[in-house]
């Protein structure tokens, strides 16, 4: 079993388990990694091994001066490359396969567990294969992960009070819609603040309040939650990062300046 090759499609249920975890919980002791190794017929050790290769692949976790685990195969760059160039495919494709794969109820809403990687998915809602938004459930997983389940903003970590919000709205860019590095995590307060151009992020990923905000001086809890956070740098991602262009878009297009 050591030297088995590993498959495209065993890559793409790995890199499901990436989306789902932080980079602290990949370990061979992991439940959902030793789930995941026992249904592909592998150890949890080689899965938890496979998962450090993607991490050293990800540009947020070698900034941050963590490498993963060096030595990724060819195979582990191209399905790492086909993912991010285009995760509005992607994920709904993970999203399914790996629940399928444990057994997840919401596997059962889907008809064709071996649909190629040619078939038109998309984050809209596909009626033909689902009564919900295919790779939605895997973008909230991976962006709650990302943040460590803790609004980015104000350190909120009740999971109920948090949203994967969209940087680029889910209207305005159809391509990014399940894009992990087109998500923040924030509280549903500041979702809304956010969602409104009440206030964004520079390319630093430091916060900006709008005048509108920072007007309303008498008001105690804007001044705490919002106007105290003008100019920190957020709980950065411990993988995807904000893309550079979705968070100037925000600015450009959303920011009330």
């Amino acid at each position: 079993m050591a030297g088995k090759q590993w498959t495209e499609d065993e890559l793409m249920m790995v890199l499901g388990v990436y989306c789902r975890l932080t980079f602290g919980q990949l370990s061979q002791t992991n439940r959902l990694i030793r789930d995941v190794a026992e249904r592909l017929d592998r150890t949890p050790g080689s899965v938890a091994m496979k998962l450090t290769n993607i991490a050293s692949l990800d540009p947020a976790i070698t900034s941050t001066g963590r490498k993963g685990l060096p030595g990724a195969s060819a195979l582990d760059r191209k399905v790492w490359s086909d993912f991010s160039a285009n995760t509005e495919t992607w994920m709904p494709i993970i999203e399914h396969r790996l629940e399928a794969l444990l057994g997840d109820q919401e596997a059962d809403d889907v008809e064709d567990s071996a649909a190629p990687l040619s078939v038109d998915y998309s984050g809209n809602d596909i009626l033909a294969v689902a009564k919900r938004r295919q790779g939605q459930n895997l973008f909230r997983q991976a962006v709650f992960s990302a943040y460590q389940t803790r609004c980015c903003i104000t350190d909120i970590a009740e999971p109920r009070l948090l949203i994967a919000s969209h940087i680029k709205p889910w209207r305005e860019d159809k391509e990014n819609r399940l894009n992990p590095r087109n998500g923040l995590c924030l509280s549903a307060l500041v979702d809304r603040a956010f969602d409104q151009g009440m206030i964004s992020l520079t390319d630093a990923c430091e916060v900006m309040v709008s005048s509108a905000l920072k007007g309303q001086a008498d008001n105690k809890h804007i001044q705490e939650m919002f106007c105290a956070n003008e100019g920190r740098v957020i709980r950065m991602p411990e993988k995807f990062l904000p893309d550079a262009a979705f968070l100037a878009w925000h600015r450009e297009n959303l920011f009330l300046d």
